[in-house]
């Protein structure tokens, strides 16, 4: 069996889903760096264990080591505030002539604040450049003291045609 295909595969899925929460660079790329050498990892630890099963191991790795460096990776933005804290960093080449409307938006529950330095970011869907990906509400500190309302992302008409602004911080 090929288990190169389930490794792409999965560092794919996990690169693309960690990096469509579009909080900062360091987050999208600890998720893809997590992915890429918790897939190895699991390759190498499923093929030695008996069962010869690389490719689930891979799959598996992949999996936990894009969550964990997505979730070093945004503890960096955080702290070296590499967040989008303005439209102009946020503003993205994707450039349509009409955008696509987005789905309805997914029934969701907010919890109770879990800290009083916290704001609530509701649910939203967002352009991935070729469909949109639900992103679910949560709760999420924000990266300076000075910033306290998320601008949820969005198109926005410029010169004939419209560019989609992702989520920032003002």
């Amino acid at each position: 069996m090929n288990s190169t295909k389930p490794f792409l595969t999965a560092l794919a899925l996990t690169g693309l889903l960690s990096g469509c929460v579009g909080t900062g660079p360091n987050t999208q790329q600890g998720a893809v760096g997590g992915a890429a050498l918790g897939a190895l990892a699991g390759a190498i630890i499923g093929n030695n264990s008996g069962s010869h099963n690389g490719a689930a191991g891979a799959a598996i790795g992949a999996i936990a080591g894009g969550i964990a460096g997505g979730t070093i990776g945004n503890s960096l933005d955080h702290e070296r505030g590499t967040l989008y804290t303005s439209e102009a960093q946020a503003t993205t080449t994707v450039v349509v002539a009409q955008p696509p409307p987005p789905p309805p938006p997914q029934p969701e529950v907010v919890y109770a604040q879990p800290d009083p330095g916290v704001v609530w970011i509701s649910g939203y869907w967002a352009y991935d450049g070729a469909r949109y990906v639900w992103i679910g509400g949560r709760w999420v500190r924000p990266p300076h003291r000075r910033y306290h309302a998320y601008v949820q992302p969005h198109w926005e008409p410029r010169g004939g045609s419209y560019v989609y602004i992702q989520g920032y911080w003002r």
